[in-house]
């Protein structure tokens, strides 16, 4: 299931030329997947308060195309795989049915001390191959 979170572009987005600025993809993509994550249930304050905090292990950008001032965009982000402690998702930034910038994204969760530790069952329950962590 893709969710879409949609956002308007900025000047403080933009540089000086009124494009986009490359980082800020990243920003948009962030805030997507915290919308993703709540939109499944998950209340990351509460999850934090556990001890418990989502990280960015790694990112594959690609930049196909630029979004300008006053662009509407939309993020588009889908699970493509989960693993215990890991989940990888596909995110696509798109204005109209143009596609700006795709990327592969890998999350883990991780405990106060920094170490790996179980996906919420929310998240594990959403595996793209039916397989629910959470008996394994």
């Amino acid at each position: 299931m893709t969710h879409r979170f949609d956002l308007r572009v900025y000047y403080e987005d933009t540089d000086l030329a009124g494009i986009v600025y490359y980082a800020n993809y990243l920003k948009f993509i962030e805030r997507a997947r915290s919308e993703w994550v709540r939109a499944h249930g998950i209340d990351q304050r509460a999850l934090r308060e556990a001890g418990q905090v989502f990280a960015v292990r790694r990112i594959e950008a690609d930049y196909l195309a630029p979004a300008r001032f006053d662009d509407m965009l939309c993020v588009e982000t889908a699970l493509r795989s989960a693993r215990p402690a890991r989940a990888v998702l596909g995110q696509v930034v798109r204005r109209g049915s143009e596609r700006l910038f795709a990327a592969v994204v890998t999350v883990v969760c991780l405990d106060a001390a920094g170490r790996p530790v179980r996906l919420p069952a929310a998240i594990r329950r959403l595996s793209p191959c039916g397989h629910d962590f959470a008996t394994s």
